[in-house]
């Protein structure tokens, strides 16, 4: 039976969740829901849904079996918990929350009402990240020594793409986005082993007339395994998005943008035709991985069928998997805890903003 869905929030964000509910087979778009009753309008009428301008009227009026708030991150607490308490399950788009807080009273409503909720991390089911995840977790590359990721030419903090309510971030549009470096470095090298074992850098490299607290930012953790984590977020610049993952046997190098998955193993330091050899292996695989990317992007946009399409686009993958979840009572494919992690890590970042400039020693 097929899931019977809303969407809070008519925004920028909502139109991904509104394409992916709309052309899932598992889902039923009920209808969507905006205090803007415009913007309502215009979403509805262009998915063919009904529009709502109150979530208390949206619960009374429709039967649901799922929601997903798509609204400013001040809003996802009260929304999701008047969801929990009606009984519908809830998807939370990124910043789950504000606060650590604020995400242990949402988890707290989850368990007390018995109401499964997940955050949208949807860059977990790119295809190069499902590809590495795989690889960590049938063995292959060995237990998990460290990951070090670098995400530059991220979003500017004075750039509001999501909505003027990112400058009410100490980050602004920078921080918003944090959560996708933050919860892919989560879902690669493990949770932190305690808060303790986390530490965080931030710096203001650009002049935005005092508005914002950071443009740059650094964590580092220890996992309960051992491994060694670290995340380094830089706004503006040449944009880079690649992770490193370094297992006891091989590593993988992870690119994000070209969606491509690179292994490395053996000894080859000391060889040149070992370092050659390698060069070529890597080419080889780019270029592999490129037209294996080429090959899914043709089929979905020449297919009707919804399965291809969900191989390119992590939102729609995210969405069919979690349906699929509601549909079979299983566990969410993003557990609220991943959240958790993600929502302290992003405070140490705040925290770190918050410390004073050290004073420069003269002579």
């Amino acid at each position: 039976m097929a899931v019977d869905t809303a969407v809070i929030g008519a925004g920028e964000v909502s139109d991904s969740h509104l394409s992916a509910l709309k052309g899932n087979p598992r889902t039923n778009l009920v209808g969507v829901c905006d205090i803007d009753e415009g913007r309502a309008r215009t979403a509805a009428e262009k998915y063919d849904t009904d529009p709502y301008f109150d979530l208390d009227d949206l619960l009374e009026s429709v039967d649901l079996d799922w929601v997903h708030v798509c609204t400013s991150v001040q809003t996802h607490l009260p929304l999701a918990e008047k969801a929990i308490r009606a009984g519908v399950p809830v998807l939370v788009e990124k910043p789950t929350t504000e606060t650590v807080a604020e995400l242990d009273e949402l988890a707290a409503l989850s368990e007390e009402h018995g109401v499964p909720v997940s955050p949208v991390h949807q860059h977990l089911f790119d295809p190069a990240m499902r590809d590495a995840r795989e690889r960590i977790r049938s063995g292959e590359i060995g237990a998990v020594r460290g990951v070090d990721l670098v995400y530059t030419g991220h979003t500017r903090p004075d750039e509001a793409n999501r909505g003027t309510w990112v400058f009410d971030l100490p980050g602004g549009e920078f921080e918003e986005g944090l959560p996708h470096p933050l919860y892919l470095t989560l879902g690669a090298g493990g949770y932190p082993r305690s808060e303790d074992d986390i530490s965080a850098q931030t710096s203001l490299y650009d002049d935005y007339g005092g508005r914002f607290d950071y443009d740059s930012a650094q964590v580092q953790y220890a996992t309960e395994e051992g491994a060694l984590c670290s995340a380094t977020m830089l706004a503006g610049g040449a944009p880079k998005r690649m992770i490193h993952v370094h297992g006891e046997d091989a590593s993988l190098i992870v690119d994000m943008i070209l969606q491509v998955v690179h292994q490395v193993e053996g000894e080859y330091k000391d060889s040149t035709v070992g370092k050659v050899k390698q060069s070529l292996k890597y080419a080889g695989g780019q270029l592999a991985g490129l037209a294996k990317n080429a090959a899914l992007v043709a089929h979905a946009n020449y297919s009707d069928e919804w399965e291809p399409k969900t191989r390119i686009d992590p939102h729609k993958y995210q969405i069919d998997r979690t349906a699929y979840a509601l549909q079979h009572d299983l566990a969410m494919p993003v557990p609220l805890s991943e959240a958790r992690w993600t929502i302290r890590l992003m405070e140490a970042l705040r925290e770190a903003a918050e410390q004073p400039a050290p004073i420069a020693m003269t002579e």
